[in-house]
C-alpha cells in the first residue's frame, strides 16, 4: 500500500514491540497472515517470533488449508443440507486443490471450499477477494524471464524456482525468483521440492486471462489470441487453419519451440488452444482406454458439444496419432458405463498433431470415431 510510508511502518514496528516483547502479562501471542514479519534494521524489533509458513515449514501445515479428509467430511455435511446439489467431489479438488505443505501434504483453499458448498456453485472465490492484477505487475516486472515458465505452468509444468519467501514484503521485485517467490507468498502459485506450479483451476482460470488480455507478453500475448481460432478451425475440421496457426507460432521463434521434447511441444499446443478452456475441462495424460492420452477436452458448459481426443507426434504422422488413439481406445473416456448412459451427446474427435524436426513443419489430421 503506497500511502503507507516508511515511518509508519517503523511506528506501528515499535507499537507492536512495546505491547509484546518482554511483558510479564504476555504468556503467548499468536499472530496470522500471509506475509512475513516485517525487519527494518538488522536485528528484528520483533525477534521473539517464530515464523512458520505453508512452503518451508513442516510443523502445523495441515492448518494452512483443508486437508482432503476435512474437505470430505464438509462435503458429506453439504449432500445433507443441500437440496439440489449441483458440486461433485471431483469438482471441489479440480477447483480449490493443488497447495502442497513443506511434507508434500495437499491442502484446499479454505475460504473457496466453504463458499461453493455454501452457495451450491463452482466458481472463483478467493481470487476475486483481492488485486489480481498484482499477478500482472510482477510479471511486468521482468517479462522476458518468466513468460516461457508461464506457458510452461499454464500447461500443468512445474517450474524450477528459488523461493525465499521474505521477497514479497517489498514490492521492488525484479528477479525471476523473486517474482515467483511473491507469488508464492501471495497464494498465486503452489510450491514444493525447489519447482513452483498453478495449484488449480481457480487459479488456472485467472492466469489465462492474463495471457489472453496483456499485451506486454509479446509473443505469448499473439499466440494466446490466436486459440479462439484454433479451437474453431479444429471443430470445423479446418486442417489447413489448424497448421497455418501452428506455423505462425513456428515463426515466432520463441524458445520452446525447439522442440527438443513432447514437453514443449504440448506446452505450444496448450496455448494455442487457451481459449478452449472456457467451455472445455482440459486434462494431460489423463488414462483413457488402455494408456494415456497426451489431451482430452471435456465438454464443460455444453454436454452436446464435440469432445476432442488430442495426441502430439514428434518426427511421425498424424496419421500415426489417430491411429494410436483409435488403438488405445481413448474414446471410451466419453462412453458411458455398463448400465449408465454417457453424459455427453457430441462427437468424439480424434486430432493428430505432429511435427518433423528436419522439414520443420507441422502437419494435422483430425477423424471422427
Amino acid at each position: 500500500m503506497h500511502f503507507i510510508k516508511e515511518k509508519d511502518k517503523k511506528a506501528y514496528l515499535l507499537f507492536l514491540k512495546g505491547l509484546l516483547k518482554g511483558k510479564a502479562y504476555v504468556a503467548f501471542s499468536y499472530m496470522t497472515g500471509i506475509l512475513p514479519i516485517a525487519k527494518y534494521s538488522s536485528g528484528s524489533e520483533l525477534n521473539m517470533f517464530i515464523e512458520f509458513t505453508m512452503a518451508s515449514s513442516p510443523a502445523f501445515s495441515n492448518y494452512f488449508g483443508f486437508t482432503e479428509t476435512e474437505t470430505d467430511e464438509l462435503y458429506a455435511r453439504y449432500l445433507k443440507i443441500c437440496s439440489t446439489p449441483s458440486i461433485t467431489r471431483n469438482g471441489l479438488k479440480i477447483w480449490y486443490d493443488g497447495y502442497q505443505t513443506a511434507t508434500g501434504q495437499k491442502i484446499y483453499n479454505p475460504r473457496s471450499v466453504v463458499l461453493a458448498l455454501k452457495f451450491n456453485n463452482l466458481e472463483s472465490y478467493w481470487t476475486s477477494s483481492g488485486p489480481f492484477d498484482e499477478i500482472s505487475y510482477y510479471i511486468n516486472k521482468n517479462i522476458a524471464d518468466v513468460r516461457e515458465d508461464l506457458v510452461l505452468m499454464v500447461s500443468g509444468e512445474a517450474v524450477t524456482a528459488n523461493v525465499q519467501e521474505y521477497a514479497a514484503v517489498s514490492m521492488d521485485l525484479n528477479t525471476r525468483d523473486e517474482i515467483f517467490s511473491a507469488m508464492v507468498v501471495y497464494g498465486f502459485l503452489s510450491h514444493y521440492k525447489g519447482k513452483v506450479s498453478i495449484p488449480n483451476k481457480e487459479l488456472m482460470d485467472k492466469f489465462r486471462n492474463m495471457l489472453e488480455k496483456e499485451p506486454s507478453l509479446g509473443y505469448v500475448y499473439k499466440l494466446a489470441k490466436k486459440s479462439e481460432q484454433m479451437l474453431g478451425a479444429t471443430i470445423a475440421g479446418d486442417t489447413k487453419t489448424m497448421q497455418e496457426i501452428l506455423e505462425y507460432a513456428h515463426d515466432t521463434e520463441i524458445p520452446l519451440l525447439s522442440y527438443n521434447s513432447e514437453i514443449e511441444l504440448t506446452a505450444l499446443v496448450n496455448l494455442i488452444y487457451l481459449s478452449a478452456r472456457d467451455t472445455y475441462r482440459i486434462e494431460r495424460e489423463d488414462k483413457a482406454g488402455r494408456g494415456y492420452v497426451d489431451f482430452i477436452f471435456y465438454p464443460e458448459t455444453d454436454k452436446t458439444a464435440d469432445c476432442i481426443i488430442l495426441e502430439l507426434k514428434i518426427n511421425s504422422t498424424p496419421a500415426e496419432a489417430i491411429r494410436q488413439i483409435k488403438e488405445r481406445k481413448y474414446a471410451l473416456r466419453f462412453k458411458g458405463r455398463i448400465g449408465k448412459e454417457s453424459e455427453y451427446s457430441g462427437r468424439i474427435l480424434a486430432v493428430g498433431i505432429s511435427y518433423n524436426k528436419d522439414s520443420k513443419k507441422h502437419k494435422c489430421m483430425i477423424e471422427i470415431l
